[in-house]
């Protein structure tokens, strides 16, 4: 075992005490109840934070609008673009800091929150910080008819929103956090969020760089706490957006809550179902590499990842063979332990669901590899394969965000498209082939918000991201983002 030491920095901050971060300084309500975060590795308390009052949720809303209506809304779009590259530097600074917060509470493995999520949650917040000075409008002349020689202009302009509320997940809360704060800031919202329950320490910690960072007070809030605070933040008057990342059905939840309380505009990313369909060309090793690196990295909990593996019967056994194998050898461990390939789920409530998913592919005779919880302290489950019972098979419908894999054979590329298209979902797919003629043919046919060859599950800022169908509403990144953060103002004049 050779497990990370805890930073002295990580040390003094779980020690707390902690709560809520609102007008620029950490806001404690000792009347409150408290709220335990749990190290999902061991299953014991990390820490204790008192979750936020209805009065102090009603005062973040309240403070970022009047960050947003005068010291953000009065920063010019360069400077904004220097106060977010600046956040990205202490993110940079302070890299092991919150990856050791992230790995703690979320049992996401410490190197995946050293190679992908910080690094990355800094990527993501340079690129949005590049746009701050380039969000445009439109010039054009109507074809009004003049009757005493006058003449008519017309241009666009894109105004923000206001006050954005974010409702982040449990699985990536750091990255996914970035996501909506530096959408909302660069397009000059003010934002406040609200973290998963159970995984917001990173955001917490970051909200106190961004006023080390310079950015004013009121700009970022956070206030921790169960669901009550993110119903009375959709609900709030002066929230003029939601946007919410999370399970389908609290998706819908929130979209309804959001349309009924103002025709609150929102943005929802929501989960799936996603395939990935393997060609009969494709290479054995390849193809079992390749799952491996999407479908099991954070044990599954990933909303992008493949769950349902379309694979040409003339390669199924080769492939569930190779799989089997690679995950028997997946050496399971702490979060913070660097020799480990395989950490926890993430909470008990979650790790609870999976069991009972396990207990139910056993009993139907459908695993190939793993399938079972194992023993001791902390939410372990073993990475699974199973055997599609037929396409109508649970688990080849309903989404599991856990390591459980289904597979089901296919014969020919019709028969394909048909049982990848035969979901309520549609977030992402991939197909993986060596013929690109058949990949591009495939591409239009296939109903996702992302399509990925001979990968899956990876992003990058400038490409939109985002679902169809149940999968959700809106697109996150590109330039795509500014239409869901700012109002179109049109303007005419007489001359």
């Amino acid at each position: 075992m050779s497990q990370v030491p805890v930073l002295a920095s990580v040390d003094t901050f779980l020690r707390g005490p902690l709560g809520s971060f609102v007008d620029g300084q950490s806001v404690i309500e000792a009347e409150q109840p408290s709220l335990a975060v749990v190290d999902p590795s061991s299953g014991k308390p990390l820490t204790e934070l008192r979750e936020a009052s209805p009065a102090l949720v009603a005062q973040a809303v309240v403070s970022a609008r009047r960050a947003f209506e005068h010291a953000w809304g009065s920063t010019t779009p360069y400077q904004r673009g220097v106060l977010l590259n600046r956040l990205a530097d202490l993110i940079e600074a302070n890299g092991e800091e919150l990856a050791q917060l992230e790995s703690l509470s979320s049992g996401k493995s410490i190197h995946l929150t050293r190679q992908l999520e910080v690094p990355q949650s800094v990527a993501f917040l340079r690129y949005f910080a590049g746009w701050a000075s380039k969000i445009t409008g439109q010039t054009m002349t109507p074809s009004l008819p003049s009757l005493h020689g006058e003449q008519y202009a017309a241009f666009t302009r894109r105004e923000a929103v206001g006050v954005v509320a974010g409702i982040t997940p449990w699985n990536f809360s750091l990255m996914i956090g970035i996501w909506k704060i530096g959408s909302a800031l660069t397009c000059g919202c003010s934002v406040v969020i609200k973290p998963s329950e159970f995984t917001p320490l990173s955001l917490l910690r970051l909200a106190q760089l961004a006023v080390d960072a310079g950015i004013p007070p009121g700009t970022l809030n956070v206030v921790n706490g169960r669901g009550a605070v993110g119903q009375q933040l959709i609900a709030h008057p002066q929230v003029a957006k939601v946007s919410f990342t999370g399970s389908v059905p609290t998706g819908v939840a929130v979209g309804k809550a959001a349309f009924d309380a103002n025709l609150t505009r929102v943005t929802l990313e929501l989960g799936g179902k996603n395939p990935a369909a393997f060609l009969a060309d494709v290479d054995v090793e390849a193809a079992v590499q390749g799952i491996v690196q999407t479908a099991y990295v954070h044990q599954g909990q990933v909303c992008a990842a493949p769950e349902r593996l379309y694979i040409h019967r003339s390669k199924v056994e080769a492939i569930c063979a190779g799989l089997a194998e690679r995950l028997g050898q997946m050496q399971v461990g702490h979060a913070m332990d660097e020799a480990a390939q395989f950490g926890p789920l993430a909470n008990q409530t979650h790790h609870r669901k999976i069991v009972a998913l396990l207990d139910q592919a056993r009993s139907r005779g459908q695993v190939m590899c793993g399938g079972n919880a194992l023993p001791g302290p902390g939410y372990f489950v073993e990475p699974t394969l199973l055997l599609a019972q037929g396409a109508d098979d649970p688990f080849m419908r309903e989404e599991t965000f856990g390591p459980i894999v289904c597979v089901q054979p296919f014969d020919d590329e019709e028969e394909l498209v048909r049982l990848m298209n035969d979901s309520p979902f549609g977030l992402g797919a991939s197909v993986w082939t060596n013929d690109l003629s058949k990949a591009m043919r495939l591409i239009p046919r296939i109903e996702a918000g992302t399509v990925w060859i001979n990968m899956h599950t990876f992003l990058d800022p400038a490409v939109p991201f985002g679902g169809v169908k149940g999968s959700g509403v809106g697109r996150e990144f590109g330039s795509a983002f500014i239409d869901d953060y700012t109002e179109l103002k049109s303007v005419m004049m007489r001359f």
